[in-house]
């Protein structure tokens, strides 16, 4: 995020560089970036000669040097952006010649998505001597609450971590789909009100009470009665609720429980920092902890190895996500 503010304050400035390499597996930094140059550098009258977009798919390397190489009519830049130029990486290294050569004038944008340049090669180094080379970098799923906390206090709401939970185990870590239903909330919450759970299952259809989260809180209370409940709804409506998201979010508490219970320092503030979690949710460990002892964690992760394997087809035969979801429960409780 940092860096990102500091490549639009020059931009702002009046400081472009003539090359900015953008890749790295979390595309919605790239489009961020690309998307704000094509808005904020040229003027409308501007754009309509000295603005042009190609895609990877469609052009090659040469065909972008050569536009890259042209001059601006009536602007003081022209800006080419690249879309989608992974497509273009089997010759990307040739790349080299204009980027120690560039065109002034010409701000060129290379959206290389999902890839990263051989950081031994020439083209490497000479972006980072001549232009701007950007790494966006998929953020881990503990990071992604975070991000969207720090969004939404951009945009002038506030969220609590159970809340943000919520939204990472229903949308994901894709963060341009997050950002798409942060927008939406937007449009119809106002500002300095905090997101809950009811605005949430309200605004962007995630049920506040069936869902994986309250699933995972009642299996670690060893409450039956709400994880049969939850289990229920899950099995009414397999589309909405796949069995692989269920079992990979209890796969990774349990695990987790199993550092739990090898930590020496049980404080909130190292149960967070060891297992990556927020310090909001380390009582769930705790109390966990209690109901499941360190030899029981061991054979439920194993349980649910077995019940993973079952849900792809190995050892059993076309098993309905009803009785997946009923033997896991036994399995765990």
């Amino acid at each position: 995020m940092e860096r990102v503010k500091e490549i639009v304050a020059e931009i702002n400035k009046g400081n472009p560089k003539p090359i900015y390499f953008l890749m790295g597996e979390e595309p919605y930094y790239i489009d961020k970036i690309s998307q704000y140059i094509a808005d904020n550098v040229l003027t409308e009258e501007e754009k309509g000669f000295n603005q042009m977009v190609l895609y990877g798919k469609d052009t090659t390397l040469e065909s972008v040097v050569a536009n890259a190489k042209r001059f601006p009519m009536m602007a003081k830049y022209q800006v080419v952006i690249v879309k989608e130029a992974q497509h273009l990486s089997r010759t990307i290294e040739n790349l080299i010649s204009y980027v120690e050569n560039p065109q002034p004038t010409t701000i060129l944008v290379i959206c290389f998505k999902y890839k990263k340049l051989d950081k031994r090669k020439k083209l490497y180094k000479a972006i980072q001597k001549n232009g701007e080379l950007f790494e966006s970098n998929k953020l881990y799923e503990n990071q992604v609450a975070d991000w969207i906390r720090r969004t939404l206090s951009g945009k002038g709401y506030k969220i609590s971590p159970k809340s943000c939970v919520l939204l990472v185990e229903f949308l994901g870590t894709d963060l341009s789909k997050i950002s798409n239903e942060l927008d939406k909330l937007a449009l119809v919450v106002p500002q300095e009100t905090e997101i809950t759970a009811e605005i949430i299952e309200q605004h962007i259809g995630i049920s506040k009470d069936f869902n994986n989260f309250e699933l995972k809180k009642a299996i670690g209370e060893r409450d039956v009665k709400k994880a049969s409940r939850i289990i229920d709804y899950f099995a009414q409506n397999p589309k909405d609720n796949p069995f692989v998201v269920t079992i990979t979010l209890l796969n990774t508490f349990f695990t987790q429980l199993l550092q739990y219970h090898g930590l020496n320092d049980h404080s909130p503030g190292n149960v967070a920092k060891a297992l990556g979690v927020n310090p909001y949710f380390v009582s769930e460990f705790t109390v966990a902890a209690k109901n499941y002892p360190m030899k029981r964690v061991s054979g439920i992760i194993s349980n649910l190895r077995d019940l993973d394997l079952k849900s792809k087809g190995v050892g059993a035969n076309n098993m309905a996500q009803a009785d997946l979801l009923k033997e896991l429960l036994i399995q765990i409780v």
